[in-house]
């Protein structure tokens, strides 16, 4: 599953956002991808929303990755570090690689 994020993450959409992710995650996939190519701002709430979704998909046992991250939302994740816990794929491609081919589904969330 490939889900396109667009807009702001922020304390604004952040709700939204997180159950629409939520969503994605409960809907018996084995992989997720979050691409985040669209988006155009994040602050500390979008940041939490991912850490969020990448702890649901552990317990869900989904693989979750990010792929197309904007550069000053790459910034934000290796400044905190969260780099470390989310994996970061230079694109879409990338990431459906790590995973093998379990499926073609893609969504849009904004």
């Amino acid at each position: 599953m490939v889900a396109r994020i667009s807009g702001n993450m922020d304390c604004m959409t952040g709700p939204g956002l997180w159950e629409q992710i939520n969503e994605v995650l409960a809907g018996g996939t084995a992989f997720v991808v979050l691409d985040l190519s669209d988006v155009s701002f994040c602050d500390s709430a979008g940041l939490n929303v991912l850490v969020r979704a990448s702890r649901r998909a552990g317990l869900s046992d989904v693989a979750l990755a990010l792929a197309c991250v904007p550069q000053p939302v790459l910034r934000i994740l290796e400044m905190t570090g969260a780099d470390q816990v989310l994996q970061v794929c230079d694109t879409v491609a990338e990431a459906e690689a790590a995973f093998g081919d379990r499926g073609d589904a893609a969504g849009s969330l904004a």
